[in-house]
């Protein structure tokens, strides 16, 4: 398994940075905080054993995952245009190699130290708590992103994060 992530690690290492990023809207930002949380569980359940976890997880949010995975779709589209699935997909590969590096300097820890997200995430009662959740944990995000100004949505919990979009 850790053979597997040090792939996709050494792969996005030989990624290229992509063009400037556009500002972020509200509910881009929640879509890509839900991103981070869903790789996370994802890198979670491959290094230690919980399948089965994950697959819960996805089966009770489902409609919710769906939902958040659009909206961000929302920021890579506006700022990719015809290639925004390809950087989209480039963007969750870049969540998964970041989240295995933290499994990989944990070593055996990480498990230990990473399982108790599955319990927290399925006491969840709905999709509002999730991305409340999502929005209250570091995630790591690949991107430097900027919140956009002057948007009648709720504002993003940060003006700004550091993420370096890279490109296979």
């Amino acid at each position: 398994m850790r053979l597997l992530f040090s792939g996709l690690v050494a792969a996005g290492l030989l990624t290229s940075q992509m063009a400037a990023a556009q500002c972020v809207r509200p509910t881009e930002n929640a879509g890509l905080d839900v991103a981070g949380l869903k790789a996370q569980l994802m890198v979670t359940a491959l290094t230690c054993g919980a399948e089965d976890r994950y697959n819960a997880f996805i089966a009770k949010f489902r409609p919710d995952l769906l939902t958040h995975e659009k909206a961000a779709g929302g920021y890579f589209s506006r700022t990719y245009g015809r290639n925004s699935r390809s950087r989209q997909d480039d963007y969750i590969t870049q969540l998964a190699n970041s989240k295995s590096q933290v499994g990989l300097q944990q070593g055996n820890r990480f498990c230990d130290r990473s399982m108790s997200v599955f319990d927290e995430v399925m006491a969840l009662k709905d999709g509002t708590e999730l991305q409340e959740y999502a929005a209250g944990r570091t995630t790591g995000q690949p991107a430097t992103l900027v919140a956009c100004g002057n948007t009648p949505e709720r504002p993003t919990r940060s003006a700004s994060r550091t993420v370096t979009h890279r490109r296979s």
